[in-house]
């Protein structure tokens, strides 16, 4: 195999003109990914709404009307104040709505006063009295309020000192962002100040707030902790190889890979998925560093020895290409098991990973020999005798030599520890959170705090009730169908508020339960009416609040409602019933994309196993891998499971590429390992010398990634942080259980001869 792989690749140094080719055709079909993909994509379509970017989503958004009355809305102001039922309050809350809606690009507001009656031929009434009204009326129309459908839990605390406005935005005016949340926010605490004697905290959050939150922290977060997380990978590069000619080679590895990747993916318009903006890069870019500081380790080494740079460029493709070939197609095959997911948007992660993983592979072994043979040559080795890691890495050796006398005890130390770290980490559950998107200490999510507090939850999720032609609209068994709705919905403590048309009927005048009463349906306001109950179409809609509490906590709920929802359809075969909702798709959703996610990384360690064992054509071989690319992982779990996190979308992302990145070292290793064996029938010889030929380069890149990592813990982003912690914490133990556990491993199960270290 390594003989093939030598006559594959000796075009690349032998034929640089054809190497600089290949180059610039690559190139060229990545530039005409980002700026011209129609010459290819003409003929696709151009309207995939799964992957629409957040900007297509939100103008949208802004774009439908909503359709009659509805609590629905695009952004919430959460006023708090004890003075909502006074004179003082009134009047200072008129005047914040009625200088809202004078706003061109405030469509509406919906509060306490814009509550429509429940009876047709009442007169409409605002819910709060005029300012000039007595306190004792004051108290009445609390009273009043709190036993309003609409108001209740929906509008209004259950203690009166939490308000909503229910702010919906007129597209055509929107010009900034800052209007959505900043915009609305200064007008509403301009005009409080204007009435001094009324003392409110102002707080703004909802659907369209927290999506400019998300993509602005994103964008700010992005650029600034990739330009610091590069510098410092710059910095140590630079301190680690004591020249700057080899770090410009080595980096121009990673840039070229990720330049490539995203040109690429743009044909299958699979940019805009969120997993690729994010994760994609961030993969691409660490598995090019690993292998990318391979080959130059090697490189330098050469030509420090004395070889010219086309000599020492060739060489050092045979003497560690083959490895990066196998970690490239490891990683590849194992991402590719992401293609098998259920979900589209894993599906295209799967894919664009197998293609970043690939072009970056052919980028290492393409231009770092190139290069190599330019003028640049002739300066890769200087400072390689200067090497911080190099110059003491005979000290580090003690290790080895440690651990090879005490093979077994390491070995079983390895093997216990890693197990024992698995099934800790199975005690990790699926969850994700709307807030997870945006910084905790926004103004976002600190609102979404408070109406989960005050209203039990800021989301409105929804059962949809659809019958059968034989069913009349006005039938009994449809109210019947809807007040066990209202039964299931109301049994669950984390479901708050349910509406329907019965609880509608509920709160109009008279006695009487809503079966007894259904034909008063049609003294409601249609603008009501036709929100929960839709006769001549055949539906209904029951509604509810959830908290953000996340989908781990939700899922015994929702699983016992549709439980109940299933029971209910056996009792009435004629019904449909549906929940709907962003938190249920979430649910359904989200929750199916974690769990695709988590099973992906355990098929890919599997095929990793198969790969690794065909590769170096020993089950025994395959075997002992496990261990160190399980251990890193295992760790990090352990490190979620203690610190009360939860295996989220961003957590198992992040064990994705940590695997990555550790099965790269382990196979360096093995590699080099199965190369010294040919040179000497001395196995623990041979594992020493394979760990000072590969030992400056896994504790180079560990260095420089985990210097890497570390700068992105200062980010508010908490899916930042989480990455960052997992990546230091993966790397650093990825790198242990290569130097510590598998040369341990290797000399106690490889079956090969055992003996002294030669000294």
């Amino acid at each position: 195999m390594s003989d093939f792989f030598d006559r594959a690749t000796n075009w690349i140094v032998r034929y640089l003109p054809l190497t600089a080719g290949l180059i610039a055709v690559i190139s060229l079909i990545a530039i005409v990914g980002y700026y011209d993909r129609d010459l290819v994509t003409q003929f696709l379509n151009e309207t995939d709404t799964e992957t629409k970017s957040f900007q297509e989503r939100a103008r949208e958004d802004l774009a439908s009307p909503l359709s009659g009355f509805s609590l629905e809305a695009e952004a919430v102001i959460v006023v708090q104040t004890d003075q909502i039922f006074s004179p003082t309050g009134a009047k200072a809350m008129r005047a914040i709505v009625a200088e809202l809606e004078d706003q061109d690009f405030v469509r509406d507001v919906i509060w306490l006063d814009e509550i429509p009656m429940l009876n047709v031929f009442s007169m409409p009434q605002p819910v709060l009295p005029h300012e000039s009204a007595s306190q004792k009326r004051f108290e009445l129309s609390k009273d009043k309020a709190l036993k309003h459908p609409f108001i209740k839990g929906q509008l209004l605390s259950a203690d009166c000192k939490t308000a909503l406005l229910l702010v919906n935005f007129d597209r055509f005016f929107v010009q900034d962002n800052t209007y959505i949340s900043e915009g609305i926010k200064s007008i509403a605490e301009t005009v409080a100040k204007q009435h001094p004697a009324f003392e409110a905290e102002f707080t703004v959050t909802g659907r369209l707030p927290v999506w400019v939150t998300a993509r602005e922290s994103h964008e700010s977060n992005t650029f600034y902790y990739q330009l610091v997380g590069y510098s410092m990978i710059t910095v140590m590069s630079v301190i680690l190889f004591r020249g700057l000619a080899a770090v410009f080679v080595v980096a121009i590895a990673p840039a070229m890979g990720v330049f490539w990747t995203l040109g690429f993916i743009r044909f299958l318009e699979y940019e805009n998925n969120p997993f690729n903006d994010v994760v994609l890069p961030v993969l691409v870019s660490l598995i090019a560093l690993t292998d990318g500081v391979h080959l130059m380790v090697e490189i330098r080494r050469l030509r420090a020895s004395g070889l010219q740079p086309r000599e020492a460029a060739g060489a050092g493709i045979r003497k560690v290409g083959l490895a990066c070939a196998l970690t490239s197609l490891t990683t590849a095959i194992g991402f590719g098991s992401l293609a098998l997911a259920n979900h589209e948007l894993v599906q295209q992660f799967g894919v664009s990973c197998v293609i970043g993983v690939l072009l970056s592979f052919i980028a290492v072994i393409t231009c770092i020999p190139l290069a190599c043979c330019s003028w640049l040559g002739k300066f890769v080795q200087v400072g390689q005798q200067k090497s911080l890691v190099e110059h003491n890495l005979n000290r580090i050796g003690v290790i080895v030599d440690l651990v090879l006398k005490r093979k077994t005890v390491v070995a079983l130390i390895g093997i216990v520890s890693t197990i024992t770290f698995i099934l800790i980490s199975l005690g990790l559950r699926p969850d994700e959170r709307q807030s997870s998107i945006i910084p905790a200490s926004s103004e976002a999510s600190i609102g979404i705090k408070k109406i989960d507090k005050a209203m039990n939850g800021v989301e409105t999720s929804q059962v949809n009730v659809r019958w059968d032609e034989p069913v009349a609209g006005d039938s009994l068994e449809v109210v019947q169908v809807v007040r066990k709705i209202d039964n299931v919905l109301g049994s669950e403590e984390l479901i708050g508020h349910p509406l329907s048309i019965l609880k509608l009927i509920d709160s109009m005048p008279g006695g009487g339960n809503a079966e007894d009463r259904i034909s008063m349906v049609e003294l409601l306001p249609p603008s009501l009416k036709r929100v929960f109950y839709t006769p001549e179409r055949k539906e209904a809609m029951v509604s509810f609040r959830v908290q953000d509490l996340g989908i781990a906590s939700y899922d015994p709920v929702f699983r016992r409602i549709q439980l109940g929802l299933d029971e209910i359809m056996a009792e009435h075969p004629a019904f449909n019933l549906e929940l709907d909702g962003d938190a249920v798709w979430r649910w359904e959703n989200l929750f199916q994309i974690v769990v695709d996610l988590a099973a992906s990384l355990g098929t890919a360690v599997l095929i990793i196993f198969f790969v690794l064992a065909m590769a170096f054509r020993s089950l025994r071989i395959g075997l002992i891998s496990l261990v160190p690319n399980l251990f890193p992982l295992a760790v990090s779990g352990v490190f979620l499971y203690v610190t009360g996190q939860a295996l989220e979308v961003v957590t198992v992302c992040a064990f994705t590429v940590c695997l990555g990145i550790a099965v790269d070292d382990t196979i360096h290793f093995l590699t080099r390992y199965q190369e010294e064996l040919k040179t000497t029938n001395d196995e623990q010889q041979a594992i020493h010398n394979a760990f000072t030929g590969v030992g400056t380069a896994l504790i180079m890149t560990t260095i420089v990634l985990v210097s890497g990592f570390a700068t992105v813990l200062f980010s508010d982003s908490r899916d930042h942080f989480i990455f960052a912690s997992m990546g230091m914490i993966t790397l650093s133990a990825a790198l242990f259980a290569d130097l510590v556990f598998l040369p341990a491993l290797l000399a106690r199960f490889s079956g090969k001869n055992q003996k002294a270290v030669h000294r």
